[in-house]
């Protein structure tokens, strides 16, 4: 599965909407997301991320605009009211508005609808079971925020940077300067992999241990095969047994107590920084 091109088959029961309206929306979100709005294309969404100062992502969003002044925002459905109420905070004077819905209440499934048939393909796209949705995400390599990983990982540490959901070259936007000078100085050195479990084993969002080399891990995402095998994305040092000063939001060493899981390494669609 495609995600940038099936976003409509995200199971609805697990989706959030932020619903942004009013003359300065794009403005606002501007100063807010990581990624340039002014590219924003009507019918494709866009990935970006909603950071802390500490540039650590709050919320990764997938935009959708369905006018100039309008846009939906999808996300976790856990995420969605904290989001909008943290974004209500800094509207100020802006002529915005925020709202925040689930897929599966009338006002939302129905915004969400017309979106679809605004831009649906020629063959409709049924939402997909979300053991299904997680494992093609795992595949793409796609990052997710959930509320268990919220502010736990700085841009490059999720590859927003290689999913396309950070712009270097647009203005300022919360949390800019800590992601900046990760991508210029290149020093992350723990960065989102894929990787399955040898043995049926059972992981979620927000999970640490380490692996059989050594390395800690903190889960990004997890799914589970029919053999009770779960594979998962994961942010890990690059290299085991490398010593390296803590970056701007590490999780941390592991719990003296955490799980140690044989795991194989699978490719990613893109090619990690060495």
């Amino acid at each position: 599965m495609d995600l940038l091109d099936n976003w409509r088959a995200w199971p609805r029961a697990s989706l959030g909407l932020i619903h942004l309206r009013g003359a300065d929306t794009v403005a606002f979100l501007q100063g807010q997301l990581s990624n340039d709005l002014s590219l924003l294309d009507p019918g494709k969404p866009q990935l970006a991320g909603y950071h802390n100062p500490q540039g650590r992502a709050i919320a990764l969003l997938w935009l959708l605009q369905r006018a100039p002044d309008d846009i939906l925002a999808l996300l976790p459905a856990e995420l969605a009211t904290p989001v909008a109420t943290r974004l209500s905070r800094f509207i100020l004077r802006s002529k915005v508005r925020v709202n925040a819905l689930a897929a599966t209440a009338p006002e939302g499934a129905a915004m969400l609808d017309t979106v679809v048939a605004g831009t649906a393909p020629a063959t409709a796209v049924e939402p997909a079971p979300i053991n299904d949705w997680r494992l093609a995400g795992i595949a793409a390599g796609m990052p997710q925020v959930h509320a268990a990983t919220s502010e736990a990982f700085v841009a490059q540490m999720l590859n927003l940077d290689l999913a396309g959901g950070v712009s270097f070259e647009k203005g300022c936007y919360t949390g800019q300067e800590v992601i900046a000078r990760a991508h210029y100085r290149g020093k992350v050195k723990r960065r989102m992999q894929r990787f399955i479990t040898g043995a049926a084993a059972a992981l979620a969002p927000g999970d640490a241990g380490v692996l059989a080399d050594g390395r800690t891990f903190k889960v990004v995402e997890a799914a589970q095969h029919p053999d009770g095998r779960c594979e998962f994305l994961a942010v890990a040092a690059l290299e085991a047994g490398a010593h390296h000063e803590p970056e701007a939001g590490a999780e941390g060493p592991a719990a003296p107590n955490a799980p140690v899981l044989a795991v194989q390494t699978l490719p990613l669609p893109y090619a990690l920084p060495e």
